[in-house]
C-alpha cells in the first residue's frame, strides 16, 4: 500500500512515521503541509492519506478521489473536521485513531490540582515578587465530590487514577460501565451540576452536546465549582461561561480546549494578533488557564496517533473489519 502523510511534524510524528511505514513494508510520501486544493496532487497514485485535524471540505475530499485516493486516515480521535457525509457519499473511507488515555487522564488531574490549588495565579504573582498570601487558598482535591461526565476510556482512567485521592466521585454516560462501580457513583447531570466541587467533561464532540454546558447547566452547579474541559470547545457556551465567569459563579476553569480555535493552534503566532476575543477575555480572569490543545501530547499518544493511522488505512486495504473506521449512522 502507498500511504501519503499531510502536515506531519518533522520534529516528532516523522520518526513514528518512518519507522512503522518500514515495518509494515508500506510506500510512503509526506509533507509538513496541510492538505489544500493546490498541493492535493503530492498524493496523486497513493491509495492513502493521513491528516490530522485540519477541515476535510467537499471539495478537497472530491479533489483527493480523483487522484486516487480511497482512504483518509485522521491522526485524532475527533473527526468532526471531516465532512463525513460526503466522504459516504462519494465513497471515501475514514478512520481516526485511538490513543493511550494515560495522556489526556493525566493532564486532566493535573489541571484539577493546579485548578484547586490556584497555582497559575499563584505563579503569576510570585513572578513580580508578590508572595502575600491573600487570595491564593485553595482547596483540597481530597475533600472534593469530582463529576467526571462521560466514562470513556479517558474518563473511565479519570476515574481510576482519582481513586487514590479519596475524593467522591459522581459519574454520568449514556452507557454506565459495570466494572466502575464501587469506584464511582453514576447520576443523572443535574446531579452532577448540583452536587461537584469539580466537574470534569470527557464527552465526544457530537451534534447532540453541542453547549450542553450551557448558562442553564451552570446556574444549577454549585458556587465557586471548578470546571474542566480537556475534551472538545464546543461542549462549552463560551459566552454563558464568561457571563458565569463575571458574576463569581465560577471558582476556576481550566481549558484545553475552547471554542473557535482551528487554525490557532499547533502553530507558532507569536506577535501575531489573533483573530479569538473569547480566548482573550477568558485569558484576562485571574481564575482561568487556557493551555492550546495540549493534553493528548505525550510521546506514547503521539506514537499511538501516528501507528493507528497507518493501520487503519492498512485495514481499509486488506478488507475485513477495521477497528479504526468511522462508522456512519443512519
Amino acid at each position: 500500500m502507498k500511504i501519503f502523510a499531510y502536515a506531519l511534524r518533522e520534529f516528532d510524528e516523522v520518526p513514528y512515521f518512518i519507522q512503522i511505514a518500514e515495518k509494515l513494508g508500506i510506500e510512503y510520501g509526506y509533507t509538513s503541509d496541510y492538505p489544500t486544493l493546490d498541493n492535493a496532487d503530492l498524493a496523486r497514485g497513493y491509495e492513502g492519506v493521513t491528516i490530522i485535524t485540519n477541515p476535510m471540505t467537499p471539495e478537497l475530499l472530491d479533489k483527493f478521489y480523483s487522484l486516487g485516493v480511497r482512504y483518509i486516515a485522521t491522526r485524532s480521535i475527533g473527526y468532526d473536521h471531516i465532512d463525513t457525509k460526503h466522504a459516504r457519499k462519494i465513497g471515501m473511507g475514514i478512520s481516526h485513531v485511538t490513543y493511550s488515555p494515560n495522556s489526556v487522564a493525566n493532564y486532566t488531574i493535573m489541571m484539577m490540582l493546579m485548578a484547586c490549588r490556584k497555582i497559575s495565579y499563584i505563579m503569576d504573582k510570585a513572578k513580580l515578587q508578590d508572595f502575600n498570601l491573600a487570595g491564593k487558598m485553595g482547596k483540597e482535591l481530597s475533600l472534593s465530590t469530582v463529576g467526571v461526565v462521560g466514562t470513556g476510556k479517558i474518563g473511565e482512567t479519570v476515574i481510576r487514577h482519582l481513586q487514590g485521592f479519596g475524593c467522591k466521585i459522581l459519574a454520568y454516560d449514556l452507557y454506565p460501565k459495570q466494572e466502575l462501580g464501587g469506584l464511582a457513583e453514576y447520576a443523572d447531570l443535574e446531579t452532577i451540576y448540583r452536587e461537584s466541587d469539580i466537574i470534569t467533561l470527557h464527552v465526544p464532540g457530537m451534534e447532540s452536546n453541542y453547549h450542553m454546558i450551557d448558562e442553564k447547566a451552570l446556574s444549577q452547579m454549585k458556587d465557586d465549582v471548578i470546571l474542566i474541559n480537556a475534551a472538545r470547545g464546543m461542549l462549552i457556551d463560551t459566552q454563558a461561561l464568561i457571563k458565569a465567569l463575571s458574576s463569581g459563579k465560577i471558582g476556576f476553569a481550566a481549558l484545553d480546549t475552547i471554542e473557535n480555535e482551528k487554525g490557532m493552534y499547533y502553530l507558532n503566532l507569536e506577535n501575531r494578533i489573533l483573530d479569538n476575543p473569547d480566548r482573550a477575555i477568558l485569558q484576562a480572569f485571574p481564575n482561568v488557564m487556557v493551555s492550546p490543545h495540549m493534553a493528548f501530547y505525550t510521546d506514547q499518544a503521539v506514537s499511538d496517533m501516528v501507528g493507528n493511522a497507518v493501520k487503519g488505512l492498512l485495514a481499509f486495504e486488506q478488507g475485513g473489519h477495521n477497528p479504526f473506521e468511522v462508522v456512519y449512522e443512519e
